[in-house]
């Protein structure tokens, strides 16, 4: 059975995409930590990041860099998150978010009742800040 995640890659649910490649694709999350709070995930249905191909694990950490990048140039956080939980969905990603302390990347301050506009705004910042950086695989 198809993940919410192979749905929305198969463009059968909605999301804001930042970046789509052959391996991967990034979109914003609904519940964000903070503004720009994005999901790396891989095209193919992986439940578990330790049953991943080592290459497919080397693509999302590079993309997942590509993407912390873009947040430091947007938001000018004091740090960039990254991590890889995988309880909530069980489609392997990876959860990147402009961080200004710990307490930042601690799901219980998720936003669950973020606007629709407001993470579409985020994500076409994050977009431009890709553009500005040279990323060619910017989502449209």
């Amino acid at each position: 059975m198809a993940t919410i995640f192979s749905k929305i890659i198969d463009g059968e649910q909605p999301a804001e995409f930042v970046w789509k490649d052959d391996v991967c694709v990034a979109f914003l999350s609904i519940a964000p930590l903070k503004p720009g709070h994005t999901l790396i995930v891989p095209r193919a249905e992986v439940d578990h990041w330790l049953d991943a191909e080592p290459e497919t694990l080397r693509h999302l950490a590079g993309v997942s860099q590509s993407i912390g990048r873009a947040l430091m140039t947007a938001y000018r956080p004091v740090k960039v998150g990254s991590m890889i939980l995988g309880l909530e969905v069980p489609h392997l990603h990876i959860h990147v978010s402009p961080i200004w302390s710990p307490t930042d990347l601690d799901f219980h301050n998720a936003d669950h009742n973020a606007r629709q506009e407001d993470i579409a705004k985020a994500a076409a910042t994050v977009r431009r800040a890709l553009r500005e950086l040279g990323y060619s695989e910017v989502a449209e």
